[in-house]
């Protein structure tokens, strides 16, 4: 028997005013799978991550967790931020951010500080516990946003151009970060990305958008061994194949067409 879908879109539309945001979105997300979403600009995916998110109500349709419509945001799904300057607080050190989860989760104070060191040393920030945001480079402020959503024990995280904003070398070193997460604690991950080989070297699968409205225009499985390496996996054909079949498919959506 096929285990069920851990998130599943079941016929989202979602407009705001008379325009079509999605349309008949759906798809589904399997249990720590990785799925990473791509797309022209206007194609919906940010949108369709906060529907999932429970951060916005479809108009119809219904996005399920775990067999159960979404209604709102629930605790053991984390959503990490593009703009991770904004997501932190700049008033509280990296332990004091990380502390914000265990805080609303009501953690007893006494087991805070061991999960918080544990989650710094596997996000590689445990040397700068007591450093405030603004003393941190970009990509170790978004590496502390990951800690702080980690500490919620997810069973998905929701990821929108989380390294978008990072220089390639930085953004490289967070992928093999993330992937190493994503082995250890076994979350399902719904990845937003305008970056096709990133999505590629990610995924378990990618699911292209076409837009006006955003619906499905593509699905790839991704089969590709693990773990992963920037060089080899990078220049290996069936990520070629898949990189030239993507590339394709945006061409094509953003001239108005099918791939």
């Amino acid at each position: 028997m096929t285990p069920a879908p851990l998130i599943a879109f079941r016929s989202v539309d979602l407009a705001f005013g008379d325009h079509l945001v999605l349309g008949k979105l759906s798809f589904e997300i399997g249990r720590g799978e990785i799925v990473c979403v791509v797309g022209p600009s206007g194609c919906g995916k940010t949108t369709a991550l906060r529907v999932a998110a429970g951060l916005i109500a479809p108009t119809r349709g219904e996005v399920a967790f775990a067999g159960a419509p979404v209604r709102a945001p629930r605790r053991d799904v984390a959503i990490v931020f593009q703009d991770y300057s904004k997501a932190l607080l700049p008033w509280r050190t990296a332990a004091g951010n990380v502390s914000l989860a265990l805080e609303a989760m009501g953690t007893p104070r006494g087991r805070r500080r061991e999960r918080i060191d544990a989650l710094l040393k596997r996000v590689g920030l445990f040397a700068f516990a007591d450093k405030y945001p603004s003393q941190m480079s970009g990509g170790m402020q978004q590496r502390l946003q990951i800690a702080r959503c980690l500490a919620q024990e997810p069973a998905a995280l929701m990821m929108d151009e989380p390294f978008g904003a990072l220089d390639a070398m930085t953004r490289q070193s967070l992928q093999d970060e993330m992937l190493e997460i994503a082995r250890a604690t076994k979350a399902t991950i719904f990845f937003v990305t305008h970056d096709l080989e990133e999505a590629i070297y990610l995924g378990d699968r990618v699911v292209g958008l076409m837009p006006h409205p955003g619906r499905i225009g593509i699905e790839l499985s991704v089969d590709l061994p693990r773990p992963r390496d920037q060089v080899t996996t990078r220049e290996s054909p069936e990520f070629l194949r898949l990189r030239h079949k993507l590339y394709d498919f945006i061409h094509a959506s953003e001239k108005g067409g099918r791939p």
